[in-house]
């Protein structure tokens, strides 16, 4: 019977001790705004002082030095993606180590010094990579089939086959064609190599032009005759009969498929007159990411921060002194 009494009386004491211990909380935030009221106080000078300086030199700071985000999207022609990929990691890299020499004489920078860094990655958009070619179909299905298919389309083994590529750079002035995206793409397309590839591989498609230009001839000479053969039978009232396995229908097929595959010839040509190829370029984009364009509100707020972390660690060692001296 006793046992119900003493249970409410230690429910009543978690309570009480709870409330003390909510109330003894409060008090300390209450304790700690109020000298922080003091600390404020005493050194009101101080705390002007800073934040008048790092608002200054904020506002300094932001009107001379800006950084601009830059972008270019290229097409990599006759297998060069890699190489492209190489390319832009050695100037990145040279951009890291300061080697101004290198980026101003052999890229062509005429400012390397306002490059910040440069990186490229693919665009990734699997229905051109697989438009019109089987096997590039049949190789992400297959590939999916041990995977999940947003792996596998972002994957590096597959995205640096994708057609488009962009190719993104910062810099601290404004930037212009001919002194950044000029010497850029000049270098990248610099290379004896896929130079003779180019030059074949263009070549080899207007020889194929050529060769379809003459088949789709052809074939227009075989239906002239055609319909002239016809036109005259119904003038002399004849009967004629046609044979369903003229193959008329697949010749009109064959006629279609290389009327288009002309079409698509001609606007790859647009595309082949460089190794990397650009397709748009945008430029000067100001960059306000983390204290970019910010630095009037982040340095006065430093500045105090730093001042207010200070006073409390000279405070914190002269109370342990005097405590470890008594």
């Amino acid at each position: 019977m006793s046992a119900t009494p003493q249970n409410t009386d230690n429910q009543e004491l978690d309570l009480s001790q709870i409330s003390r211990k909510i109330g003894g909380f409060f008090e300390s935030i209450s304790n700690s705004l109020f000298r922080g009221i003091l600390f404020l106080k005493r050194n009101i000078v101080w705390v002007g002082i800073l934040f008048i300086a790092g608002a200054g030199l904020g506002f300094y700071l932001d009107k001379s030095i800006k950084v601009y985000d830059n972008q270019m999207i290229v097409m990599p022609n006759f297998g060069s993606t890699d190489y492209m990929y190489s390319k832009i990691e050695l100037i990145n890299s040279k951009i890291k180590e300061g080697d101004t020499v290198f980026l101003k004489e052999t890229v062509g920078l005429k400012n390397p010094k306002k490059l910040k860094g440069i990186e490229v990655s693919p665009i990734i958009d699997v229905y051109k990579f697989v438009e019109n070619k089987t096997q590039n179909f049949d190789l992400i299905r297959l590939m999916s089939e041990d995977g999940d298919i947003k792996k596998v389309i972002n994957e590096s083994v597959t995205s640096k086959n994708y057609p488009y590529h962009l190719i993104k750079f910062s810099t601290l002035d404004l930037a212009s064609n001919e002194g950044t995206v000029k010497p850029i793409l000049d270098y990248l397309n610099d290379s004896n190599y896929y130079q003779l590839i180019q030059k074949e591989y263009v070549n080899n498609v207007k020889i194929k032009m050529i060769e379809n230009d003459s088949i789709i001839g052809q074939i227009n000479g075989f239906l002239n005759t055609f319909n002239t053969t016809v036109n005259g039978s119904q003038k002399s009232d004849k009967l004629v009969y046609y044979n369903e396995n003229s193959q008329l229908d697949e010749v009109i097929k064959t006629k279609d498929v290389l009327v288009n595959e002309q079409g698509r010839h001609r606007l790859d040509l647009v595309s082949l007159d460089k190794i990397i190829k650009e397709n748009s370029v945008t430029l000067n984009v100001k960059n306000t990411k983390m204290v970019n364009g910010k630095m009037k509100l982040f340095l006065p707020v430093l500045f105090i921060s730093l001042f207010v972390i200070v006073n409390y660690f000279r405070s914190y060692y002269k109370r342990k002194l005097a405590k470890f001296n008594a």
